[in-house]
């Protein structure tokens, strides 16, 4: 019997797949369904500041007595503290149903004041804490490394106010992503994953308008997550990093893993083809080390990454003019 067991953020995994904050990690019912259909972890839905923020802007749009800012800031906090109090009484029971660990999730944009939410979590029973950060820079004037300070102060806000272990989950939108990761260890960050899906734009050219693209990520998407978790595993070892978008079946789990990766997220996978797909992934990863003789996870982590391989260019490869100028 092959050992898939794994560490994570300093804690014990069964196996390497996590189900990723999403729509499947928020009941009870779903995720107890996920951790019998063999994952490892789950990241519980998010508590979106973007959210949040609509909902008290749309309920002080919508009565003109609400436009007063006594009013404002009552909204605003009662508000703030039921959607919390929500996410606090799912993590409560949700840690109460099941044995593998759940990992809170909170979708931020700023360090305003709400992110001290951040240890109501820790108190409710989080095993760990995973800071899902996006923003989109609109404004001509600002300067990469304002953006990065941004994610920065959203991280140090958050590792002042708890002692569980913290990771950042990113896009892939930076000058240096190696750099930035660096930063982001250096600054408290137990762990990155890599990378965020979220809300892109598609246009519907028979209608004129602005519509959302496809939603789910596909298994061509692994290309994004694959260079970097090689690159990043090799240059910051004790950086753990979880690598997401692309990962569809086991051939994408070990493929990351190869490349250094501590852990793979699923979503994407299991809506469209069920909590089965989990089973199918652990499966082929004990296949996979049948084959080539690996007892453990560790005794393959990391073998094709960026500092083990014979050729490093394969990483660091940018163009495609060499491969196609011998092609007819």
């Amino acid at each position: 019997m092959k050992k898939l067991d794994t560490t994570y953020l300093g804690l014990k995994l069964k196996n390497p797949i996590v189900v990723a904050s999403s729509g499947l990690t928020n009941s009870v019912d779903k995720i107890r369904g996920l951790e019998e259909a063999g994952a490892g972890a789950v990241v519980l839905k998010s508590l979106f500041e973007e959210q949040i923020n609509g909902e008290v802007t749309h309920l002080i749009a919508k009565d003109p007595q609400n436009s007063y800012p006594e009013a404002e800031d009552y909204i605003r906090n009662y508000t703030r503290q039921n959607t919390v109090a929500a996410h606090l009484d799912l993590l409560r029971t949700v840690k109460a149903e099941v044995s593998i660990p759940v990992i809170a999730s909170i979708n931020a944009v700023s360090a305003n004041e709400w992110t001290g939410f951040a240890k109501d979590f820790e108190q409710a029973g989080a095993d760990a804490l995973e800071l899902n950060i996006f923003y989109v820079p609109t404004a001509r004037n600002e300067k990469p490394d304002e953006i990065e300070q941004l994610y920065i102060d959203v991280l140090k806000k958050v590792k002042a106010e708890v002692s569980i272990p913290v990771s950042v989950k990113i896009g892939f939108y930076f000058t240096n992503l190696i750099s930035f990761a660096e930063k982001l260890m250096a600054n408290g960050a137990a762990a990155v994953t890599m990378f965020n899906r979220f809300y892109e734009p598609d246009i519907n050219i028979d209608k004129l308008e602005l519509t959302a693209s496809e939603v789910f990520s596909s298994p061509a998407d692994i290309r994004r997550s694959l260079r970097w978790v090689g690159l990043i595993s090799a240059a910051l070892p004790k950086l753990e990093i979880a690598a997401s978008t692309g990962v569809h079946d086991g051939e994408a789990v070990i493929k990351q893993l190869l490349a250094g990766a501590k852990v793979v997220q699923v979503c994407s996978a299991i809506y469209i083809n069920g909590a089965q797909v989990i089973d199918g992934m652990v499966k082929d990863v004990e296949k996979f080390m049948r084959k080539w003789n690996f007892n453990t996870i560790e005794d393959f982590r990391g073998r094709l990454s960026y500092a083990q391989i014979e050729d490093p260019q394969m990483y660091e490869r940018a163009q495609f003019m060499k491969y196609f100028s011998n092609k007819g």
